[in-house]
């Protein structure tokens, strides 16, 4: 296949539709979802209804059945409008890929069936309090009960937490067995034993919801579990490995948006008799921060390209999680500092996307581990 940095007409459209949708939607109620902390149900709700979300779920069971590279056009926009918003709007996409993935016709038709045509959510739940960048670590058990199984432990920082109608749960068969014991299994929240613990007061993308679920003695039968025994922690990072591209376009977004904030700023700012864009300090940090924009994209593009391709892009999509989420704190820095003073409180936008931008460095596996993740592929 041809390589073209051309977007076809199809492309276009959804970007604009993104772009659009963003400036009207997000960019106006950003900053009040902020100071409130609340799920911003609103948009969420809106986005559903014109098509920007479930882009990546396939068509027959009422998804977008979009590519991954045109999932990454459409979460850059939406990020460019409120990363925090963004997530909220697209978090339930992630938490169905291992449905997409090692879920049978029947799971798939009953679950992403449903959550397509009704606009349900859905979590994913693998991160734990002693489980973080280690997933094989994971300690919530999934015991055998007949054909059943019970489901005990806690999950932190879970994504759409307390919003969801279902949870993709990772649980361990057998600890010993470390990465070979994991499996996956679809959760709804109505089922007895299962709980939202504690909601997270976040330094920034507050509009996206994160939470504790617990799950004391949930009896989940056999046809909820997502492909075979232990198979568990191949799916996660099958997941990721679709999933950091567009995490990464999401810092794309985010970065772009700081960018031109400053680019306005630096244009009517004045100082020693004339615009501060003119100081060549100020332009090297915008020089910087449009290359870094560039270079983040293509990397992100590259890595969803690669797997929409059927190919290997554990490493890409490494790369572009890292290099895009490490820029968009760089940059959102900077920005800050373009804005001086002004940059450094709530009136101005810039220090929302500074803290919005710190946890592209966290989830989704941290920088280091992306770094670990390239150099094992290196290896290989």
């Amino acid at each position: 296949m041809s390589v073209s940095f051309k977007l076809d007409d199809h492309q276009m459209a959804l970007q604009g539709l993104a772009r659009d949708f963003a400036l009207a939607e997000i960019r106006p109620v950003a900053a009040q979802y902020d100071k409130s902390g609340e799920f911003p149900w609103p948009v969420v709700k809106k986005a559903w209804e014109v098509g920007l979300s479930n882009l990546s779920m396939p068509e027959q069971y009422g998804g977008g059945g979009l590519s991954g590279l045109d999932s990454c056009i459409v979460s850059e926009e939406l990020a460019f409008g409120c990363a925090g918003i963004a997530a909220g709007i697209s978090i339930t996409d992630l938490a169905c890929i291992p449905i997409v993935l090692a879920g049978d016709e029947e799971q798939k038709q009953r679950y992403l069936g449903e959550i397509c045509s009704t606009g349900k959510m859905a979590a994913l739940c693998v991160t734990e309090p002693e489980a973080g960048s280690d997933v094989s670590a994971i300690s919530t058990t999934a015991k055998k009960s007949g054909d059943d199984y019970v489901l005990s432990g806690s999950k932190c920082f879970i994504t759409n937490g307390s919003v969801a109608d279902y949870y993709v749960v990772f649980a361990t068969t057998d600890k010993s067995m470390g990465q070979k014991g994991l499996c996956a299994f679809v959760v709804p929240r109505e089922t007895q034993g299962v709980t939202v613990g504690k909601k997270e007061d976040k330094m920034g993308q507050r509009a996206s919801d994160t939470s504790e679920v617990v799950f004391q003695d949930v009896l989940v039968p056999s046809a909820n579990r997502l492909g075979a025994e232990g198979q568990g922690f191949k799916l996660i990072m099958q997941t990721f490995n679709r999933s950091r591209p567009a995490v990464a376009s999401s810092a794309v977004g985010l970065s772009r948006a700081a960018m031109e904030y400053s680019l306005e700023y630096a244009k009517t700012r004045s100082q020693f008799g004339m615009p501060i864009i003119f100081n060549q300090a100020i332009m090297f940090m915008l020089s910087d921060m449009a290359r870094d924009i560039e270079a983040s994209r293509l990397l992100a593009w590259k890595a969803a390209w690669l797997g929409d391709m059927g190919l290997d892009n554990a490493k890409e999509a490494a790369m572009a999680k890292v290099t895009a989420a490490d820029a968009a704190m760089r940059i959102t820095t900077d920005a800050v500092q373009i804005h001086g003073g002004y940059g450094y409180i709530k009136d101005y936008p810039v220090e929302k996307l500074m803290r919005d931008a710190k946890v592209l460095q966290i989830y989704e596996g941290t920088s280091q581990i992306q770094k670990l993740l390239i150099m094992r592929s290196m290896l290989k």
